[in-house]
Order: structure tokens, then sequence, then C-alpha cells
């Protein structure tokens, strides 16, 4: 194939592939916990760790997950203790981190509108290979992460009361899932942006959850999801020229369409098939009863 006779190319693929399943990983715990929306505050924070890095003539991606790291403690310390003014710290801290991203870019000579939009919306064609490094690495801290402490993340996200009862450090696994959340991001910012990165941690979620009734399931075909509109959108992308982070995102939503409109056709046959005879729980009255079996209550 052309597309892959490209070394360019090929970096992309790799990532795209990378970034298709460790944005679901983490993102199905996020969708657990109802903060569906946490990748999109991570995100705009990591703006600064990128104008930093250009500042700073360093990496913009460690740099970004430094900061991002920093910024997801900062918003688990605000959910446990920020009571009813929590709202307002983190919308202060999530345009705070944009901002500043600005205006650290602004101060940077080696920085440009160019160079910050690739990092806004994702320039999947321009992961060099000390990126690639970069991101190979990361991904296997989120897999490792996601996969290995699975049955302890999916306890705290179910319900953290009981998971704190049973002996697990329920605050520990919190923060391991927002720093988590925090390197996926910066994993993912240059495949599809980081204002479109949330999309691509909830989104293949949100369509698994349409057709599978268990967490398993549901994490096997986000990630399969993520995979396959990565892997669809960068190579559309190269041969239509158009945005890779759009082109993925934009897919990830007509799949979202797709499966629920295959929801409840799915859910009436699973109903039909339930109800279907010897499906349930039957109670078998022995036969053979004599007339000495009848209980006769005399008036």
């Amino acid at each position: 194939m052309e597309i892959l006779s490209y070394p360019f190319m090929q970096r992309a693929l790799i990532a795209a592939l990378i970034v298709g399943v460790t944005a679901p990983a983490i993102g199905i715990y996020l969708v657990q916990r109802r903060q569906a929306l946490m990748g999109d505050g991570i995100g705009h924070v990591a703006l600064t760790g990128v104008g930093l890095g250009f500042l700073l003539n360093q990496s913009p991606v460690w740099v970004a997950t430094a900061v991002a790291v920093t910024g997801s403690v900062v918003m688990e310390l605000i959910r446990w203790y920020g009571r009813t003014r929590g709202d307002l710290a983190l919308a202060m801290l999530f345009y705070g981190g944009m901002a500043g991203g600005v205006m650290l870019m602004s101060l940077s000579d080696a920085g440009s509108n160019a160079n910050f939009g690739t990092y806004l919306f994702g320039s999947i064609t321009t992961v060099s290979p000390q990126d690639m490094t970069t991101i190979c690495v990361l991904a296997a801290l989120v897999l490792a992460i996601t996969v290995g402490l699975r049955r302890q993340l999916f306890a705290v996200c179910q319900d953290e009361e009981f998971a704190r009862v049973t002996g697990l450090p329920v605050r520990v696994l919190n923060l391991l899932i927002a720093v988590t959340a925090a390197v996926t991001v910066t994993v993912a910012m240059r495949v599809v942006g980081l204002l479109l990165v949330s999309a691509l941690m909830v989104i293949p979620v949100a369509a698994a959850q349409q057709i599978s009734r268990s967490f398993a399931v549901t994490f096997t075909v986000a990630v399969a999801i993520g995979v396959a509109v990565t892997l669809t959108g960068t190579t559309t992308s190269y041969y239509v020229d158009v945005p890779s982070g759009a082109t993925i995102v934009l897919l990830a939503i007509g799949l979202f369409v797709v499966f629920t409109a295959l929801a409840g056709p799915l859910t009436k046959r699973r109903a039909r098939a339930a109800a279907q005879p010897g499906t349930g729980c039957t109670l078998e009255v022995p036969g053979g009863r004599t007339p000495a079996d009848d209980v006769n209550v005399a008036g």
C-alpha cells in the first residue's frame, strides 16, 4: 500500500493505534465516575505545559505530561475539599491553563500559531521518532494501570463507600485514575489534539455501553471502536487531506449513532429470549399426588 511506504505515515498509524487503545481504556473509568469532561479540563491545563516546553526549549510532550499530572492532582484535591466552591476553582484552573499556554507560547521564540494549532487540534503526520518513543512509554504505563488494576479501579468507580469498607485505598486509586487520565491526554494530543482528546476517551465507551451490559465486554468493545476510528480517521485524513483529529472524532460520533440505533432491537431480542419457555427459573411439582396429600380445613 502506498500509505505504508512513507515513514511519517507509519509513525502516524502506530501512534493512532496506541491512542485508540489507551484513550478508551482510561475513559471507561471516567464515564463510570460521571467525570466524562475531566479529559477536557486536563487538556486545557496541558496547554500550559506545551507553551512552557517551547519557552524552555524542552520536549513539549514531557513538559505537558508533568503539568497535566500536577493539574489532575489539584483537580482531585479540589474535588475532595472544595465543597460548594469546587466548581469555581476548577473553572479557573481550566481557563487559566488555556490562557497560560497561549501566553507562554507567545513569549517563546520557537513557538508559533501553527505549532500551537498542532497541539490544539492534532497533527498526526508531524509525529517525530522522539514523539513515538514518548508515546510508547507513556502508553505502556497507562495500559499497565488500567488493565492490571481493573478490578480495584472498577470497584472504586462503582461504589466508593463499598470499596472503602473492603479496605481498598480509595483516595490513592482516585488519584491514580486522575494521573492516568492526564498521561493519556498527553499521549493523544498529537493525534486528536488537546481540545478533542476527551471525545476519544468518552465516545467509544458510550457507544459500547449501548450494546453491552458487562464491564469486560464494554471495555473490549470500546477499545475496538477506538482502534477502528483512529486507524480509519488517519487513513482518511491522508487520502482526503482533512484534519485527522476532527475526522477521528466525527467517525466516533457516527459509530455511536449506529450503536444507539442497534440498541433498541438488541434489547427487544434479549427480552424475547429471556421470555421463552425454559430460559427462566421454573419450579416443577412432582407428579403422583394421592388424595392423602390434600389438606382439608374443616369449618
